[in-house]
């Protein structure tokens, strides 16, 4: 049945780790409901009486609690109907949580620099964390504390920086962490402009290119008359044939020779997606309409600079080389002494 309300903040924890946070929120709505008096004494204004709260307030004030507790902690304290008595046995029982988020909450305040962080935002949520767990404690942290707890753990790289801050005098410690957060977003902002496109580049305009499958033809002008007609175009000459009865803009059979010559023609036009631009070397476009960034262009004109000037040196193997030729002569010994003997092999004579 007590599900069915709704609740109005976290249950307290059987470990009582939310005890700090569950105490403030029981307070808080207690308070607004006109029933705080129920678990502590408030003097009556004006006078020197202690408030007396009715059993009604009592009741709403026990179910409040009640409805806010672990299961475990309902059936312990089942039989606790005064609310006053209920809230005591809790704090009594969770109290000595004091002692122990102490030592643990003046260790991590000791040991808290603001070098060890990647961003302000972090940091300003653990240094609040700790500052509120030492205030839990009975610990005061003043502000000055906290400001001089930023400036003195300063990365060594930013003394000058730290030197700046200390001269503006900060008095909240609200200040100084808002001039932080503002100087690291700017810092982001710069560091991002810087990244975007190398020094001394301009931003390139966006070029949108369209590619049609299906070149456009060449315009047709149709002459209407009495039997005849003309077909122009961009083709060569004119195409005459016989119209059938009167009515302007027939057209016969389209298998002619004009139609050839148009694609002929469109054959021999440049196209701006197969040629190469002799600015850049990318396709799409002309030299003349180029908008490639400048350093890009010297850096592909550096590359092809000494290209055309490597001779190259081609070997040809003859399908048939030169063989020497003999003659009848070439085989006969013109020695005066031996006559005109016929020589084979070795200086054989016949």
């Amino acid at each position: 049945m007590g599900d069915l309300m709704k609740r109005q903040f976290n249950v307290l924890d059987l470990s009582g780790h939310n005890f700090l946070e569950w105490t403030v929120d029981a307070q808080m709505n207690l308070k607004a409901q006109g029933l705080d008096h129920t678990i502590k004494d408030i003097m009556v204004p004006g006078t020197t009486e202690i408030k007396t709260a009715t059993e009604q307030e009592k009741a709403k004030a026990t179910v409040l609690i009640r409805h806010h507790l672990h299961d475990s902690l309902k059936t312990e304290y089942l039989m606790v109907e005064n609310p006053k008595e209920l809230w005591d046995s809790l704090k009594e029982r969770y109290g000595h949580h004091k002692k122990v988020l102490l030592p643990k909450a003046q260790f991590d305040w000791t040991n808290l620099r603001f070098q060890d962080f990647k961003c302000v935002s972090e940091y300003n949520s653990t240094l609040f964390k700790i500052v509120s767990l030492l205030r839990y404690c009975d610990q005061a942290v003043t502000e000055d504390q906290m400001i001089e707890k930023t400036l003195s753990t300063f990365h060594a790289n930013n003394i000058l920086l730290q030197q700046q801050y200390r001269e503006r005098g900060f008095k909240r410690y609200s200040e100084l962490i808002s001039l932080l957060l503002v100087a690291e977003q700017n810092n982001d902002l710069l560091l991002k402009n810087h990244n975007l496109r190398p020094t001394g580049s301009m931003a390139f305009n966006e070029a949108n290119a369209v590619e049609s499958s299906n070149p456009p033809e060449a315009n047709v002008a149709h002459r209407g008359g009495r039997g005849r007609f003309n077909h122009r175009g961009k083709g060569r000459g004119n195409h005459r044939g016989r119209g059938r009865g009167r009515g302007r803009g027939y057209l016969g059979p389209r298998n002619n020779n004009h139609k050839g010559h148009q694609q002929g023609n469109q054959k021999h036009t440049p196209s701006k997606e197969k040629d190469t631009c002799f600015r850049c070397g990318m396709t799409g476009h002309w030299g003349k309409t180029c908008r490639t960034a400048k350093h890009l262009v010297d850096l592909y004109q550096a590359s092809i600079k000494g290209k055309g000037k490597v001779a190259e040196a081609n070997y040809v193997d003859e399908e048939n080389p030169s063989r020497p030729s003999f003659d009848v002569s070439d085989f006969f010994n013109d020695h005066p002494d031996s006559g005109n003997d016929l020589i084979f092999g070795d200086n054989s004579n016949i």
